[in-house]
């Protein structure tokens, strides 16, 4: 019998839906920030972090970039998390805006900025950050350290971009100074634009952007280290800002056809939240005309449809989706429960990669499940073909007929049995 260690399949599939969108060169790199305009264009990156801490990439997923707008959200979580939320609400709306991110707007009623995911609502929540009185530098620095214990590393400032994109901030200008002659920010205009742009500077890869957002979805637990960073509350809010205007004038399609709290950049990076179970992030400089990654967006999709990310599915999911692990003479019988989608069957993979198997015959029973994802049928398959390559023979439990012709990928099939216990007799 083979004792090679069972590994996790994720990366490959990951790599597969890189290559489906590799060829796909529409869209273009922002033209406004002369860095980004010569950028490279074919970077692309994905990259996926559990709320166990769990960590999946494939890619340029180390390549460093700046964070641009996708530092919104956790901007207004520090500044929701230092002020309270009763004093930020007073600052920046919640509404969406259906407007473009640098549309000179604000609420008709109270003067607010919509939203904090706009740039006037994301200059506005900058400026309440380690309080109105703080220099640039200090304020900056609090919010490159928050950033870095979100991501489990030191991150840095990208200071070249941050100057050059100072030089044609125009617009934002604009902004600060509206927002200033209405009270909103106290600062002066051009002090207040640096802050934000800055803050935009902070370099990230998309690993570092999966941690991040992980820890949103952890309730404001970081995966990684442990640390409570956000309250549950401030996480909730966050992800809320998110899904409801996180992709600009595209935000009400997405919710309908992707369903996850997501927020884009111009620079190339995109992130969501599935809350409770995972962050996500890609990476691809192309944009489309709302200003979000062309084959991020695409492979969203496609995460989203495979894996049973969608908000509003009605899917029977559980936490646990190995119900039992039980050893019958030379034969170890695992049962899973509730729907199958991702965080299903990697529980299932890292539950069997823990085990250590006796005996010679593996049965899974599969009759508490209702339905499988197509990731969750993938994960699960491979999960049982590594299995039965480390030596041991192997069977499915399947009276409703879930997984009919459960064939593995290398063309092979598994034998099906009416009842555990034939399995055991069988020997």
């Amino acid at each position: 019998m083979s004792t090679h260690p069972l590994t996790m399949p994720i990366p490959e599939y990951f790599e597969e839906i890189l290559e489906s969108v590799r060829s796909d060169v529409s869209g273009e790199v922002a033209q406004y920030i002369p860095q980004l305009k010569d950028a490279d264009p074919n970077p692309l990156a994905l990259a996926m972090c559990t709320v166990d801490g769990h960590i999946y990439g494939a890619g340029d997923d180390e390549h460093e970039f700046t964070m641009q707008s996708i530092s919104k959200p956790f901007a207004y979580a520090l500044a929701l998390q230092e002020q309270g939320p009763e004093k930020v609400f007073a600052t920046v709306g919640l509404e969406p805006s259906g407007e473009a991110f640098n549309e000179l707007s604000l609420d008709g009623n109270t003067n607010r900025p919509m939203n904090p995911m706009i740039n006037a609502g994301a200059i506005a929540v900058n400026q309440l950050i380690n309080g109105s009185e703080s220099s640039v530098e200090d304020r900056v620095e609090k919010i490159r350290s928050y950033f870095s214990a979100l991501a489990g590393r030191e991150l840095n400032i990208d200071r070249q971009l941050s100057e050059t994109e100072i030089e044609g901030a125009d617009r934002n200008l604009s902004i600060a100074h509206m927002l200033r002659n209405y009270g909103i920010i106290e600062d002066d205009a051009h002090d207040a634009v640096l802050s934000y742009t800055l803050q935009c500077s902070v370099k990230v890869t998309a690993r570092d952007l999966a941690v991040m957002t992980a820890t949103l979805a952890a309730g404001g637990t970081q995966p990684l280290t442990g640390e409570k960073l956000v309250d549950a509350r401030v996480a909730r809010l966050v992800l809320s800002a998110m899904a409801s205007a996180g992709m600009y004038d595209e935000a009400g399609q997405w919710l309908a056809t992707v369903g996850i709290p997501a927020k884009s950049g111009v620079s190339g990076g995109l992130v969501g939240v599935l809350p409770g179970q995972l962050g996500l992030a890609t990476f691809s400089p192309r944009l489309n005309s709302q200003g979000n990654p062309v084959r991020g967006v695409e492979i969203f999709k496609a995460l989203s449809e495979d894996m049973g990310l969608h908000l509003m599915s009605a899917e029977l999911l559980t936490q646990h989706a190995v119900r039992a692990i039980e050893e019958r003479g030379d034969t170890t019988i695992i049962q899973l429960q509730g729907a199958m989608n991702f965080s299903a069957a990697e529980n299932f993979l890292f539950t069997v990669t823990d085990h250590d198997f006796t005996g010679e015959k593996v049965v899974l029973d599969i009759s508490r499940v209702p339905m499988f994802r197509p990731m969750g049928r993938r994960l699960v398959k491979e999960g049982l073909r590594r299995i039965r390559d480390n030596g041991f023979q192997i069977a499915i439990y399947d009276p409703e007929d879930i997984l009919p012709d459960f064939d593995f990928s290398d063309g092979t099939e598994s034998p099906q049995v009416d009842d555990p216990e034939e399995f055991v007799v069988l020997g």
